[in-house]
């Protein structure tokens, strides 16, 4: 298992319960990839949190996907709050950053019940709807996960003295 460095503001550092709450309550975050050449890939997308995974779901071919084909290790920042405040020259900011290993989703009912929690996460109770549209595009899609090995959050001084 690898060792993933300790938080170096330890004072600022959100508890495992608050990081899910982040990633439960954000609609979007970026993931980071190893790309082309070895350069960086991070790309935005919309997610579900699950049990301790995330889900994507991606077309069948693209940059995204050779990235991920190529190589398993991955990171996802999702920003829960972004507040600035110019008088202070600052910003009130929460702030999660989940690492693992992702995947492409091979068994084909795992793809389809991960890609109705990603449906449902951003229409809920349309279950008709969402029928009609796996329908049509569920051939054409992928289901990514990722499994969460680490994850670290932070919040600016700011929000910390607010809440305290």
């Amino acid at each position: 298992m690898t060792q993933f460095r300790d938080m170096r503001r330890k004072r600022q550092q959100l508890s495992e319960e608050e990081n899910i709450a982040i990633l439960k309550e954000a609609t979007s975050g970026t993931l980071a990839l190893l790309g082309d050449d070895g350069y960086p890939y991070a790309v935005p997308l919309s997610y579900v949190y699950h049990e301790g995974k995330l889900y994507f779901h991606s077309a069948l071919s693209g940059h995204k996907v050779d990235a991920i084909r190529r190589c398993d290790k991955a990171s996802f920042c999702v920003i829960g709050q972004d507040d600035v405040q110019p008088k202070e020259y600052s910003t009130f900011y929460r702030s999660v950053i989940a690492f693992g290993r992702i995947h492409i989703v091979e068994d084909e009912q795992e793809k389809l019940e991960t890609a109705r929690m990603l449906g449902n996460r951003y229409n809920p109770n349309d279950d008709e709807r969402l029928q009609k549209e796996l329908e049509g595009s569920f051939s054409r899609m992928l289901m990514i996960r990722f499994d969460i090995e680490h994850l670290t959050g932070k919040e600016s001084i700011g929000l910390m003295r607010m809440r305290h």
